[in-house]
């Protein structure tokens, strides 16, 4: 989504539910697997505890971006994550406002001028 010009620093893309920090590894950890990964090696991956990476894969999974399988390999149990289309795409999405971000930083660090704000006299 474009910034406002009125308020181009305001990056309305910033998902709340993505830019959490852990979340934040999760789905980047899922991006690369399509098929995607056991939650032993998200939790390995993202250095969480059991109790929390169940919370956060909760909260993705309600706001539709990720999808949980629970099932069997032998007799153990076995539960398998992974982005859903949508998922995917609002991350990209997430990841592209999060690149202007960046871009924005290193203009303002390189000593580029920032936009006026313009007010009434």
């Amino acid at each position: 989504m474009p910034e406002s010009q009125d308020a181009p620093f305001a990056y309305e893309g910033l998902d709340r539910v993505i830019h959490e920090k852990a979340r934040l590894g999760l789905l980047t950890s899922l991006m690369a697997a399509e098929k995607g990964l056991l939650f032993g090696d998200l939790k390995q991956l993202c250095g969480l505890t059991d109790g929390n990476l169940s919370r956060h894969l909760q909260v993705l999974q309600e706001a539709g971006l990720v999808e949980i399988r629970k099932g069997h390999e032998g007799t153990r149990p076995q539960t398998t994550c992974r982005l859903t289309p949508a998922g995917r795409t609002r991350f990209l999405d997430y990841l592209g406002v999060l690149e202007q971000v960046v871009r924005d930083a290193a203009k303002a660090a390189q000593g580029a001028p920032l936009p006026l704000v313009t007010r009434p006299a």
